[in-house]
C-alpha cells in the first residue's frame, strides 16, 4: 500500500494574500507542530519529525523568491530526510529584532526544546543569516550555516555598510545582538560569501572564530541563496552538515557545481570580458559552447580572438567556432 503524503507536500501557492497563506500553513503545521504568531512581522512554524532539527530564518519575499511550492525551504527536508524543521518567518526587512522573537526563543531555552533533537542546524542567507548566527546561541552545540550575513548594523560597528541605512535606528547592541559573539556556543559555524561583494567580505571578516569556517564562493552574486538554491548546493551543504562531514574540502567539491550554471557562466565571462583577460575567455567560451551552443559566448569568443590577433597575443587552440 502506497504511503501517505505527508501533508508538507501540499503546494502553498495561488493564496490570496499572506494572512491566507499563513492560515493555510496553520492548518498544515497542526498535523505535528504549530504556527505561531510573533507579533505583526513575525511568525514560528514548526513541523516536528526528529531527530534533526532545522531551523530557518526566512521572509514572506524569500519564499515567494525561492520556492516553486510557496514553502518554507525546510519542508524539503522534511519530505526528503524525516528533519523537524522550524521556521521563523518575517515580514519585511526587520533582521528579527523584535522582543516577541526574543520571547519566543527564551521560551524555547526553559522548555529544554532543542535538548529533545540529536542536532539541530541553523541556516539564514543574508539578514536571515545574521539571525540564524545571533540566535543559535539559544542551543549550544548547534551547527550554523549564514549565508552572506551581516555581523550586524549598529552603525558603531558597520558605519560603513550604506545599504540598510534605514535599519540604524533598530538596536543591535541588546539581547541576541552583535551575531558574531552568538556563535561562541556553535559546535560549528560557516559563513559563505562572495568576495567580489566588498561589504559582505567585510561583514564576514567580523565573524573570525575558531569555531568558524569562511567560504568564499566568488561571482555567485546577490542573493545568493538564489544560485545555491538553483544549483542544487545548498540542500547538499545542508545534507553534508547532518552528517558531521562539511569542511572546507567539502564546500569546495560542492561548488564545481556551479560550472554547469548558466547564470554563473554568464557572470564569469561578463568579469573577463571587462577586465581584457582574452586568453581565459577564450578558453570559458569554448568550454560552454561544446557542452551548450549560444549566440552570447560564441560572440564573446570571436571578439576575443579578433581582438587578440589586432594586439598580437597568443591564444588557445580554437576548438568551437
Amino acid at each position: 500500500m502506497k504511503d501517505m503524503p505527508h501533508a508538507v507536500d501540499t503546494p502553498l501557492t495561488g493564496l490570496s494574500d499572506r494572512e491566507a497563506w499563513l492560515d493555510k500553513v496553520a492548518t498544515i503545521a497542526e498535523e505535528t507542530g504549530y504556527l505561531e504568531r510573533l507579533g505583526a512581522r513575525h511568525a514560528a512554524i514548526l513541523i516536528e519529525e526528529k531527530p534533526t532539527l532545522l531551523v530557518s530564518f526566512e521572509t514572506h519575499d524569500s519564499i515567494e523568491r525561492l520556492s516553486e511550492k510557496a514553502q518554507p525551504m525546510g519542508w524539503e527536508m522534511v519530505r526528503a530526510l524525516g528533519w523537524s524543521h522550524l521556521c521563523i518567518l518575517g515580514d519585511g526587512d526587520t533582521w528579527f529584532r523584535d522582543r516577541r522573537v526574543f520571547g519566543f526563543f527564551d521560551r524555547l531555552v526553559d522548555d529544554g526544546f532543542f535538548e529533545d533533537f540529536e542536532q539541530v542546524i541553523f541556516y539564514g542567507a543574508g539578514e536571515c543569516g545574521y539571525a540564524a548566527a545571533a540566535f543559535s546561541v539559544a542551543a549550544p552545540g548547534a551547527t550554523v550555516i549564514a549565508v552572506q550575513p551581516q555581523a550586524s548594523l549598529d552603525p558603531r560597528v558597520a558605519e560603513w555598510d550604506d545599504r540598510f541605512v534605514h535599519m540604524r535606528r533598530t538596536s543591535f547592541t541588546d539581547r541576541y545582538g552583535y551575531a558574531p559573539d552568538m556563535l561562541d556556543a556553535a559546535d560549528r559555524a560557516f559563513v559563505l560569501y562572495d568576495p567580489e561583494i566588498e561589504l559582505d567580505a567585510m561583514h564576514a571578516a567580523l565573524f573570525t572564530r575558531d569555531n568558524v569556517t569562511k567560504f568564499r564562493m566568488r561571482f555567485m552574486g546577490s542573493p545568493m541563496d538564489e544560485s545555491l538554491t538553483r544549483t542544487g548546493i545548498l540542500l547538499r551543504i545542508l545534507a553534508q552538515a547532518s552528517a558531521g562531514k562539511l569542511d572546507r574540502v567539502r564546500l569546495a567539491g560542492l561548488f564545481r557545481a556551479r560550472r554547469k550554471d548558466l547564470t554563473y557562466l554568464r557572470t564569469l565571462l561578463k568579469r573577463l570580458e571587462s577586465d581584457g583577460r582574452l586568453y581565459l575567455n577564450a578558453v570559458l567560451g569554448q568550454y560552454v559552447m561544446a557542452r551548450r551552443p549560444g549566440p552570447r559566448f560564441r560572440k564573446s569568443v570571436r571578439a576575443a580572438y579578433d581582438k587578440a590577433r589586432e594586439l598580437g597575443r597568443p591564444m588557445p587552440e580554437r576548438t568551437v567556432d
